[in-house]
């Protein structure tokens, strides 16, 4: 964890899900994974979101135009180099951002639906695999949506 900035209270009143209640926040100066390269980048868990937001409206708060993967038990190399996910409806790859160990987000685009391929290159050998439509149209977050290719 980075060092303590500040402790901040935001509440949330621009959205039809919004509470209006205060929460607070800790602010750190760093976060793992490639956002310590971005000037201007502020990320909330998901459970600050669903304090944010009225009872039973945190899912509808969240941005679900975004998506996080947490990818596991990667055989072969190991390490991934980069991931890439593959809407249906365009067919045109969204490259994803590393985040935190396993953990890609990528930033979905209205209009873009799925269901969603994975394409996962490996760090070392630059092998690369695909799990087509691994990730239904109808998907939810928390979920785990499972696929059988490996390196």
């Amino acid at each position: 964890m980075g060092t303590l900035l500040a402790l901040e209270v935001v509440k949330c009143t621009q959205n039809a899900e919004c509470s209006g209640y205060p929460i607070t926040v800790t602010i750190t100066d760093e976060c793992p994974g490639a956002c310590n390269d971005d000037p201007v980048h502020f990320d909330l868990s998901g459970k600050a979101f669903g304090y944010l937001a009225k009872r039973g409206q945190g899912d509808a708060l969240r941005n679900k135009e975004g998506s996080t993967l947490n990818i596991k038990g990667v055989n072969g190399d190991g390490e991934i180099g980069s991931m890439e996910l593959i809407p249906s409806s365009s067919g045109q790859s969204l490259y994803m951002q590393p985040v935190f160990g396993a953990t890609w987000k990528a930033d979905i685009p209205n209009g873009i639906t799925g269901p969603y391929s994975v394409r996962i290159t490996s760090l070392e050998s630059r092998r690369t695999i695909t799990a087509y439509n691994s990730i239904p149209a109808n998907w939810h977050p928390g979920q785990y949506y499972i696929s059988n290719v490996n390196f």
